[in-house]
């Protein structure tokens, strides 16, 4: 066959089942099978690269965009919509239809999903470009971002010259929930809702992150389709869907009272769809009585956006318990009388942290107003004082750790209150997947995957365990061979030579990053002189102020880290730096490196730096000492140039090492 042919037939059979999978449910060939067409695609668009095509599968992550989003300029705009509240404001819209346009109209009606609005077109067949709603005239191009969308299909089965269409995009929850779960084992912000994580994704510079994250849209209008007549709106969706889109689902009706009625079943399946929905949205179904109807400045004339109401129902607060996270946060959280709320039955509700707690003033045996935020989370909106129990007390989180009984503390700059101890349990997970990881003590292999199965096991807990394991121990785990078994048990040997600062920053001491960690091995030379050094000492040290010293100090006098640092003693944990410094020739001088590097890894060259005494930056100040360019510096270049502070090429960098 010749390679144009297979080249066309193979991206004709992965889109079809990309189709099947992401829209469907229903794939056509196993994962493995798609594998392998999909690399033999790749290799011969690599031996071929002018027939590579926009609709091919391995097009849907490019590169990262050069700059921030183009402007995209909407053809039709992309109207926002009316908001109501109540039934009779829905019977006044479906009244004023009917005086218009006669007793015969339709309606479409369909959930209103909580995501971010965007139109996609095409040409020809083929997607071309996508953009955000914007102001509804002008957007961002977020093309190489939409083609991520897996149930965006990159081409159609009907070859139209133009077609334009508009969806809203979306997290599924259950996308959202995961993605937090990972971020929490991070030690990462958690993303405030599916929304916001939607539109934060959709915006990424680099296509490969927003890709991870997901994301699916659900197509609810056609704005533009040159070839084609349609005379509903209804219409337009089931031509939609024959083209392999995800389309809303909706209903055709003809009253107010089964509009009124759709309402109200929308919002008791909402839990059973896969995204937030915030309400249904109510259109005139024939496109000409559109026409007729017309907009006003901002809004269409044929169709308004009912807005659901959170639901709100009392309950009683029957205690309160305190949940220790991955990364140490101490979470109080209520346990309530039983109460229905959106579809499912609530028996708890998070109280975030104590300054929310004693804002409400909320009690246990309290009676509570519970409703759900973002109908996911239940939350407690008031307390009714008029029910309040006699006897009761303000509530106060513990002044220990529950799960382990070391000391709290309240973040200095937050409301956060965390546990301090070195091997909490409730913190395992999270500690050992930072103590093995690229820039702490750089254990290949070891991701949370396995590191899960291990705790599960009861095969390590602490970090200090992970230096007692052998090859049987890692090949009892799933997907785990022996000569996996064998990289593992290697790579942690080899992690024992690490320098003195990989283990400082690999320990989890709050405020000691992988760059503090590298200074304060440079500065003591031993753990045994870190340990001897008084908050005077810590200080005088550049980059550690007083409370990251006092952090240090608090961190290395608990019972905790003193039981898990003599178990890496034990194991034979490196505990010396053997990074000599070169010179003192940079210090009191501070660099800062921007653009791409070819001569230097970035953190190589940081540490060129640190070994002579200087200090890495990453922002532009007056206190610059020397700013470091490589190709296509920005913001951080033009800074230094208005600041007057010496710009060096990488090669003048490299002489002054010399």
């Amino acid at each position: 066959m010749d390679y144009r042919e297979e080249m066309k037939q193979l991206r004709s059979e992965l889109n079809e089942n990309a189709y099947r999978y992401y829209v469907l449910d229903e794939p056509t060939m196993q994962d493995y099978e798609y594998d392998m067409k999909n690399r033999r695609l790749q290799q011969l668009e690599r031996e071929h690269p002018e027939e590579i095509t926009p609709d091919s599968p391995t097009q849907r992550v490019g590169d990262k965009l050069k700059a921030g989003f183009a402007t995209y300029h909407h053809e039709v705009p992309l109207e926002s919509l009316q908001d109501v509240f109540s039934a009779s404001e829905v019977e006044d819209f479906c009244r004023r239809m009917e005086e218009t346009l006669g007793p015969d109209v339709e309606y479409s009606l369909e959930p209103k999903v909580d995501g971010l609005s965007v139109a996609l077109e095409y040409r020809d067949g083929i997607f071309v470009s996508g953009a955000t709603r914007g102001d509804g005239r002008v957007g961002e191009d977020v093309t190489e971002n939409l083609r991520t969308v897996r149930s965006i299909p990159m081409t159609l089965p009907e070859k139209l010259p133009r077609l334009i269409v508009r969806g809203e995009v979306y997290m599924a929850r259950s996308v959202f929930d995961e993605i937090n779960q990972q971020r929490e084992i991070d030690g990462k912000p958690l993303m405030a809702n599916p929304r916001n994580a939607a539109a934060g994704s959709l915006r990424q510079l680099d296509p490969k992150i927003a890709a991870q994250r997901r994301l699916d849209i659900q197509i609810f209008n056609l704005q533009l389709a040159q070839g084609r007549e349609f005379k509903t709106h209804s219409e337009t969706l089931d031509y939609l869907e024959s083209q392999h889109f995800r389309v809303i689902p909706h209903r055709t009706l003809r009253t107010v009272e089964a509009c009124q009625q759709e309402i109200v079943d929308i919002n008791e399946r909402r839990m059973d769809y896969p995204y937030d929905m915030d309400g249904a949205v109510i259109k005139v179904n024939r496109l000409a009585d559109r026409e007729q109807l017309g907009s006003t400045v901002k809004c269409p004339k044929w169709a308004i956006a009912y807005k659901y109401p959170p639901e709100q129902k009392p309950s009683t607060v029957l205690d309160i318990v305190v949940q220790v996270g991955r990364t140490g946060v101490l979470t109080p959280r209520a346990v309530l009388a039983p109460v229905h709320l959106a579809g499912t039955t609530v028996q708890s509700a998070t109280l975030h942290n104590q300054d929310q707690i004693t804002e409400k003033d909320i009690r246990i045996g309290d009676t509570v107003l519970v409703q759900k935020a973002g109908e996911i989370i239940p939350e407690i909106v008031e307390v009714d004082l008029s029910k309040r129990p006699v006897g009761t007390v303000p509530y106060e989180l513990p002044k220990i750790c529950p799960v382990c009984g070391a000391p709290v503390t309240r973040d200095v700059d937050g409301v956060a209150v965390r546990c301090t101890g070195a091997e909490c349990p409730a913190q395992l997970l999270r500690n050992i997947t930072h103590f093995a990881s690229r820039d702490a003590m750089d254990i290949d292999g070891l991701g949370p995957a396995v590191l899960q199965q291990l705790i599960e096991n009861g095969l390590i807990h602490s970090a200090a365990d992970l230096y007692s394991l052998n090859e049987q121990d890692f090949a009892q785990l799933d997907r785990m061979g022996e000569k996996s078994a064998a990289n593992a048990v290697a790579a942690i040997e080899k992690s024992k030579s690490n320098d003195l600062g990989k283990l400082l920053y690999a320990l989890g001491i709050r405020q000691v990053g992988a760059k503090a960690g590298r200074v304060l091995a440079l500065h003591f030379k031993t753990l045994d002189a870190l340990e001897r050094a008084s908050l005077d000492e810590l200080t005088a040290i550049d980059d550690v102020g007083a409370v990251t010293a006092q952090f240090i100090l608090d961190w290395l006098a608990s019972p905790q880290s003193q039981d898990l640092l003599e178990k890496l003693r034990r194991a034979g944990v490196n505990m010396t730096c053997t990074e000599q410094a070169v010179d003192d020739r940079f210090t009191g001088m501070t660099f800062v490196l921007t653009g791409s590097l070819t001569r230097f890894d970035r953190k190589a060259a940081e540490a060129e730096i640190m070994a002579r005494g200087g200090k890495a930056s990453t922002s532009v100040s007056k206190k610059t000492s020397y700013v470091v360019a490589g190709d296509a510096a920005g913001s951080k270049l033009q800074k230094a140039q208005e600041l007057g502070i010496p710009v060096l090429t990488e090669d003048e960098f490299a002489h002054m090492l010399e």
